[in-house]
């Protein structure tokens, strides 16, 4: 019953695209909630080395019979470690230390745009006027409850050095979705470990200079708590989901549900830290949901 249920999940794009969404947003919270005690560069290490190796004892078997492909294919792979688990998380956790929620939600919304724009300079892939006006419906959508519905709020909008460090980022994540085709043939849990060690290790440099010449990690409830869930929603449960969808529906069919994470953020404010919904979250979550259901559906 539960290998059923769990086969129906795994070939489902859309339920897999949205549990991403859901578990970037909590990411999202979190990354901005404990920037002031945890060092952005020890969050990304700790983050992928627990979640490498609680993936480690699932991927043995998978990475014993797939170890000649990916010793074969280890350029790839490094590739996709590096950018999109090991560059793309530090970019985007170091960022949140220099700007604001709202300033980070905004660039977040050019994610879907950004994996469009790759698909096509790389692989030619174009979009059809139905999947462009789904991705105009949700990214303004993103705006209008970014904005709390007064657009002369995104007037004063300006970058800062944390933009661009988000900006790099969503570029990195959009080359790593595109380049989702070229993921060699071996089982999900041996490309998913390899790419988390590829990455930690990759940080790992990053994460030493950041201990000895700038903030400490320490270790208290809150930290461990908040390291606990970065490596297992965001990462390990979203990195498979997300993958998966792709695989299933092509970069710019999956990157449009990316909108969806300030939607399940604006959820998840309101019912678990009592916010009080207002109009603009309902039209905001309209466009949102219209928007991702045209760009995101078989043409």
């Amino acid at each position: 019953m539960i290998s059923r249920l769990a086969a129906k999940l795994y070939s489902n794009a859309y339920l897999l695209l949205a549990l991403t969404a859901l578990f970037w947003a909590g990411n999202f919270v979190v990354g901005r909630g404990v920037h002031e005690y945890i060092p952005p560069i020890a969050l990304a290490w700790m983050r992928w080395c627990l979640a490498t190796l609680i993936i480690l004892p699932f991927a043995i078997p998978h990475l014993k019979r797939d170890w000649p492909v990916i010793r074969t294919n280890l350029p790839i792979l490094m590739f996709f470690g590096i950018i999109g688990v090991g560059a793309f998380n530090t970019l985007s956790y170091t960022g949140l230390n220099y700007t604001t929620a709202l300033n980070a939600l905004v660039l977040q919304s050019s994610g879907p745009i950004l994996i469009v724009l790759a698909s096509f300079l790389i692989f030619g892939d174009r979009i059809s006027p139905r999947q462009a006006c789904g991705i105009t419906l949700s990214l303004t959508g993103v705006l209008v409850m970014v904005a709390r519905g007064e657009f002369s709020v995104l007037a004063g909008f300006e970058l800062n050095r944390g933009d661009l460090l988000l900006i790099a980022a969503l570029v990195l994540w959009g080359l790593y979705t595109a380049f989702l085709r070229k993921r060699p043939t071996i089982h999900w849990l041996s490309f998913i470990f390899t790419t988390f060690f590829i990455g930690t290790f990759f940080n790992t440099p990053f994460f030493v200079w950041e201990h000895l010449t700038t903030r400490q990690l320490n270790f208290d409830p809150q930290t461990l708590g908040a390291i606990a869930y970065v490596s297992i929603f965001p990462s390990i449960l979203a990195y498979i989901c997300f993958n998966r969808g792709v695989e299933l529906i092509g970069a710019n069919r999956a990157g449009v549900c990316l909108h969806l994470v300030p939607l399940f953020g604006a959820v998840l404010a309101i019912t678990l830290l009592g916010e009080k919904p207002e109009p603009y979250h309902f039209i905001g979550i309209a466009f949102i949901l219209v928007g991702v259901t045209l760009a995101a559906r078989k043409g």
